[in-house]
């Protein structure tokens, strides 16, 4: 009968394995957390609070319809007859 204890060197491996990865990850975390995160909040996110910046306005980041974007001309925008394009009156 084969016991598990055979497969302890393998089992050893990937242990080894995922503490290197762990061990990576938390170092990643950290170097982060106090290389960019608090840098970010010390300067930002201290200038937005006393109110340094300009006001966040969401039609900045908004997705822009196909008519609003600079420097696109729309030359088929309003199809006639039937296809298999999307009708927008409600029927086919």
């Amino acid at each position: 009968m084969m016991m598990l204890s055979a497969f302890f060197p393998f089992y050893q491996f990937l242990w080894t394995v995922y503490f290197v990865c762990m061990f990576l990850v938390g170092f990643w975390c950290i170097f982060m957390f106090f290389g960019y995160v608090i840098p970010i909040w010390l300067t930002a996110g201290l200038a937005e609070y006393f109110g340094k910046t300009k006001p966040f306005d969401p039609e900045e980041v908004r997705r822009k319809i196909m008519t609003e974007q600079e420097g696109v001309e729309l030359l088929y925008s309003n199809p006639k007859g039937r296809g298999p394009f999307l009708h927008t009156d409600g029927h086919h």
